[in-house]
């Protein structure tokens, strides 16, 4: 998701992390205080998925509008990005600890106005709140966490903030699965958000201001009172004075630069390039589908042929839980493989995975059960379009569900739901009949023996995606820009992907009424490979290497296609080859490049390239 790590750490890492934690409590109160931002930031963007499934039973106008499911869905995006962009100057202004405060002002407010909706215009509004408080938690929690530690955990405890985001997304998941026997189940599952938005609030409240922040705004005494609680006494005074002198060298610099435009940044060459290359994966991240997986996967699981909402719960659990173990994935490969081959790697997973995924419900599609024509008790609910269709005889569950005059549903035999079935009017009195007859009713998605392998591809695709595409952008962003144009850039990539965000999110199930999900997965992939090949062309690694080099590789980098790197690419992963042909470097033969000496081939195209 949109989530994702703005750092990164190794294992070492988070043992000192453990064992400061033991020593002082005070630290990991600060960090994880914080990190309920993180929390709430993935329990707001998750939890939805599940809610929307009995929204649109409450609602019968959102039942049969896609447009306006997708708008309740992005509203929080589009909160967000205003959140975001309101909370860089508020956190200069006002402090990261005030933003926190009001974030979650704005999380428990868009709780409450979402569980006592009594329409969605109101629902609506609750969901822009929450993306405000979405936009403003998602850069200032890490932010505070990491002006609150001990450089030498930093690492470790902002990437705690990642780990609770995805962890944010499973407990929404949960809760959605705990909620589905309460009456009005959508209402607990978004107001449920307002407890951790309370608790953060109270423990925010007792806690200080970053130091940081205090010591730029010239209350040295104060800051200086709460690094004694962070630091031990041999470590303060060094500590102090490093903070010190860095802040002021800060001010300086920014008296005497003059100021950072976006001609400035697009005119300087090195910066202009690392920003095609941030801003790239920024969107790519969202282009290749991820949100989609995030937001509707319990819709998507029904597609599949998955009737219940309990079982597409169920079933979606999974996702957000390779999700989040996909993060700690992450953190053990990054600095061990670098940035680029973990881009490489996950991106021709997440291919292979979408291909899965589009000839599954192509199968899904194209071999559903056939409506049946015999004498049945639920005769008088027969669909009008099939009743007076020219040739009834070849619907099928698909033609059903596209009925609209009034809308209509399959009902299925339990006993083997591929067997012929009804098609009859959509609506509460026809449902309860047919599942009284020991039977299953589809609006969404026709019965399917390919539907495992659905949730199979899934399963890979959020397999592959998380540990590449959902951490590597943020932490390419934070290592790839020059200092002084960090922060400009930084906030340009993150944008980006907000915007990003939001468009997929509010055409997703436009798309699959109008094409399909085959052909929309189909989509999804075939930018996956524009993505492949934008990694491997416009993104240098950077890993290990000090900001002067990677400055010197974007002034030297040639921005043009290489079949010879693709060709490698595919070889290396492969893992060696006998034979090949390279174009481009003149190399005809491979034969013996097997195993380490191709992958050095491989490491010095990738630098290079």
């Amino acid at each position: 998701m949109e989530g994702g790590f703005h750092g990164s750490s190794d294992g070492s890492a988070f043992k000192q992390c453990f064992s400061l934690a033991w020593k002082n409590p005070y630290v990991l109160r600060l960090a994880f205080s914080a990190g309920i931002g993180g929390l709430l930031f993935g329990y707001d963007t998750g939890v939805i998925s599940g809610a929307l499934l009995y929204i649109r039973d409450d609602f019968k106008a959102v039942d049969e509008s896609t447009v306006l499911q997708e708008t309740i869905v992005s509203m929080a995006i589009g909160g967000a990005i205003i959140g975001a962009a309101m909370g860089g100057w508020m956190n200069d202004r006002y402090g990261r600890r005030t933003v926190i405060l009001i974030a979650d002002l704005l999380f428990f407010i868009g709780a409450v106005v979402m569980a006592a909706s009594p329409a969605p215009s109101l629902l609506i509004v609750g969901r822009v709140l929450v993306g405000l408080g979405v936009g403003m938690a998602s850069m200032t929690s890490p932010l505070y966490i990491s002006e609150a530690s001990p450089s030498r955990i930093r690492g470790a405890l902002v990437s705690t903030n990642g780990f609770l985001i995805t962890g944010g997304q499973f407990l929404s998941y949960l809760i959605n699965l705990a909620f589905t026997k309460a009456p009005g189940p959508w209402r607990w599952m978004l107001g449920v958000a307002g407890i951790p938005a309370l608790l953060q609030f109270i423990l925010m409240f007792l806690l200080p201001e970053s130091p940081r922040w205090l010591y730029r705004k010239g209350r040295s005494e104060e800051a200086e009172r709460i690094l004694r609680k962070i630091y031990s006494e041999n470590e303060v005074e060094a500590e102090i004075r490093d903070l010190k002198e860095s802040v002021e060298a800060e001010i300086k610099e920014k008296e005497s630069c003059e100021r950072v435009s976006l001609m400035k940044i697009l005119r300087t060459k090195t910066v202009r390039r690392g920003l095609y290359a941030g801003v790239g994966l920024q969107i790519f991240q969202q282009f290749v589908g991820i949100n989609t997986v995030m937001y509707y996967s319990p819709s998507i699981v029904q597609l599949a042929g998955f009737a219940s909402n309990e079982t597409a719960l169920l079933l979606s659990l999974v996702t957000a839980g390779l999700n989040a173990l996909g993060s700690i994935v992450s953190i053990y490969f990054i600095d061990r493989t670098g940035r680029k081959k973990l881009l490489v790697f996950s991106l021709f997973g997440v291919i292979v995975s979408l291909g899965v995924l589009s000839a599954v419900f192509h199968e899904t599609t194209s071999h559903s059960p056939l409506v049946s024509s015999g004498a049945s008790p639920l005769k008088a609910y027969t669909c009008p379009d099939y009743t007076f269709a020219s040739n009834a005889a070849s619907w099928d569950c698909m033609k059903c569900l596209k009925a609209s005059s009034p809308d209509c549903g399959f009902c299925a035999s339990e006993a083997n739901k591929l067997f012929p079935g009804e098609c009859l009017v959509a609506n509460e009195t026809v449902k309860h009949l047919c599942h009284n007859g020991n039977s299953l009713w589809y609006t969404r998605g026709c019965p399917s023996r390919f539907g495992w392998l659905a949730l199979i591809g899934l399963a890979l695709y959020i397999i592959f995606f998380s540990p590449g595409m959902g951490t590597v952008p943020w932490i390419v962003n934070s290592e790839i820009y020059p200092l002084r144009y960090r922060g400009v850039c930084g906030g340009i990539a993150a944008t980006a992907n907000w915007v990003s965000n939001l468009i997929v999110a509010q055409s997703f199930l436009s798309l699959t009424q109008a094409i399909g999900p085959s052909w929309t997965f189909l989509i999804f992939g075939l930018i996956s490979v524009v993505a492949l090949m934008f990694v491997l062309i416009c993104v240098p690694e950077t890993k290990g290497l000090p900001i002067e080099e990677i400055e010197q590789m974007l002034e030297n980098r040639a921005l043009h296609f290489k079949v010879a790197v693709i060709a490698s690419a595919t070889v290396y992963l492969a893992g060696g080859v006998e034979s090949g042909l390279v174009g481009g470097l003149g190399v005809n033969r491979l034969r013996g490049w097997t195993g380490p000496p191709l992958r050095r081939h491989w490491d010095s195209v990738l630098r290079s390239s």
